[in-house]
């Protein structure tokens, strides 16, 4: 039985300049037994406007460990389901299994482990009609792999937060707070 029991990790990477391909995916990693497998499994029904599948790298090549994807954004066209399921979901596969090849997933657990992973795919991509699907790769791929690291290495370590809290701010609190 695997003794990666609740993992959270994430991770943001941005996009080229004119682009709206930020990646930040949120991870959540651990043994099909516990309540990663449970919250895995009662993810096998579909929400309407957030849809869930399996990460596949390409037909018939769903990745291990079986991780499950969903967006953190409504889905409301069927450009967007297009870049999601394709490109992002690609690119986010690839990384899971440069993952398990690296050693950063432990390869003999791949089957006693399920992630899931929220996926940030802003609704302006689906509509750009210059969009840099290949930035767009890069940055779902890059914070893939970085999120489920983080995740599996607790990063960042609560003595980093503590040591951040008034040096590091959220970018939204720009002009908002002054620590």
């Amino acid at each position: 039985m695997s003794d990666i029991w609740f993992k959270a990790g994430e991770a943001t990477v941005l996009a080229a300049d004119g682009q709206a391909t930020d990646a930040m995916p949120e991870v959540l990693i651990g043994s099909v037994r516990g309540p990663v497998g449970q919250a895995f499994a009662s993810m096998m029904g579909q929400v309407q406007g957030h849809t869930r599948m399996f990460v596949v790298r390409d037909l018939n090549q769903m990745v291990r460990p079986a991780t499950m994807m969903t967006t953190k954004a409504t889905i409301h066209t069927a450009e967007y389901v297009e870049l999601l399921g394709g490109v992002v979901q690609a690119a986010m596969g690839d990384a899971i299994v440069d993952c398990v090849s690296e050693g950063i997933i432990p390869k003999d657990q791949v089957d006693e482990l399920a992630m899931i992973i929220m996926v940030w795919l802003d609704p302006r991509c689906a509509e750009d009609p210059n969009l840099d699907k290949a930035d767009l790769y890069r940055t779902n791929y890059e914070a893939t792999k970085l999120a489920i690291s983080r995740a599996l290495k607790g990063e960042p370590a609560i003595d980093e937060l503590i040591a951040n809290r008034k040096s590091v701010k959220h970018y939204a609190l720009e002009g908002v707070i002054e620590y």
